[in-house]
């Protein structure tokens, strides 16, 4: 082989070595994680999501990478976030809340998608079925609507005699209209009437329990809502200046001193997406893989708050409890 050739040779092999070591290398995969908050109060969900992914076998930072996107309580900026994961390549999208499902979904008919929402799936769009999917969405699904009379009748059991109730929802989220009817219908079963207070950013809160006393609302109604639920310290706090017994969709509003909380563990939905997140990037296929709905519901009553509002919690009612803060 002449001199030259050799060089010539010795050049490709340099560059063409790289790239072929490269190809060799397996691709650390990539989930993207789409919420419509901001990250510091969904820290223990996010904690969960990573310990059902590690339940597979999947541990960030060593085997699987994660994109963040969070629209700080602005749902507007959802599809605009779903986009660039989109445009990122992840190999499966996380979507944390309907407005970011249907974000998500809006984006990509073949990336993954693995949701959490509070509303009927089917109803919704996203699936065929709970038991076969059917597309490239699957994931949890709580109950909001299935769970408002069983609310109400706690209301009952505590406060028999207020019957104007104040619901606060967040006009933003796909949900609400489909909540607040539904929510309607079972007040006028129970001879209740119900007042809407509407706010989807911290002002608007604000704005909506000073409202409160010209409504002459005796108790109120919070529905489950990623904003409200980044916002539940605000929340909570406020029912308390505004002395007004509320029930709240999640357990982390009663651990802040909220009233009561009837509802799925959030700890519980979030591990159960890193499992569907992380068998999907081992091949599953979202199709195959069933809506999961929760079967379990947590009561837990703040004695403390209760005591704070002037009310005896009947003994019949902390019974049924699953849990008792004191």
């Amino acid at each position: 082989m002449k001199r030259r050739d050799l060089l010539t040779f010795a050049t490709r092999a340099t560059v063409a070595w790289p790239l072929a070591a490269r190809a060799q290398q397996k691709v650390m995969p990539v989930i993207g994680f789409l919420s419509g908050v901001s990250p510091g109060p969904y820290a223990p969900f996010v904690a969960a999501f990573r310990q059902g992914l590690n339940e597979i076998g999947y541990v960030e930072g060593q085997n699987v990478a994660i994109e963040y996107r969070w629209a700080e309580g602005n749902y507007s900026r959802l599809p605009a976030l779903a986009a660039d994961l989109v445009v990122d390549k992840v190999d499966v999208i996380a979507a944390i809340g309907l407005a970011a499902t249907l974000a998500a979904k809006a984006k990509t008919s073949t990336i993954p998608i693995a949701f959490i929402s509070g509303t009927d799936p089917v109803a919704a769009g996203l699936v065929a079925s709970l038991a076969r999917p059917g597309g490239n969405l699957t994931g949890v699904s709580f109950l909001v609507s299935e769970l408002t009379p069983k609310r109400l009748e706690l209301f009952s059991e505590l406060l028999p005699n207020r019957k104007v109730i104040a619901v606060l929802m967040n006009p933003t989220n796909p949900n609400s209209a489909r909540n607040m009817g539904d929510a309607a219908a079972a007040a006028r079963a129970k001879g209740l009437q119900l007042e809407t207070l509407e706010a989807s950013t911290a002002s608007e809160i604000d704005t909506a329990f000073a409202s409160l006393g010209p409504k002459q609302a005796g108790a109120l109604m919070v529905f489950g809502d990623a904003f409200f639920n980044s916002q539940r310290g605000r929340i909570v706090a406020l029912a308390s200046r505004y002395a007004v017994p509320a029930i709240y969709q999640f357990r982390e509003f009663a651990d802040v001193g909220g009233l009561i909380s009837y509802g799925s563990s959030q700890i519980s939905l979030y591990r159960q997406v890193g499992i569907y997140a992380a068998k999907i990037l081992k091949g599953a296929k979202p199709a195959d893989l069933p809506v999961e709905q929760p079967t379990k519901f947590e009561l837990v009553i703040n004695l403390k708050t209760a005591k704070a509002l002037g009310l005896t919690v009947p003994q019949m009612l902390l019974a049924q409890a699953d849990e008792v803060i004191e």
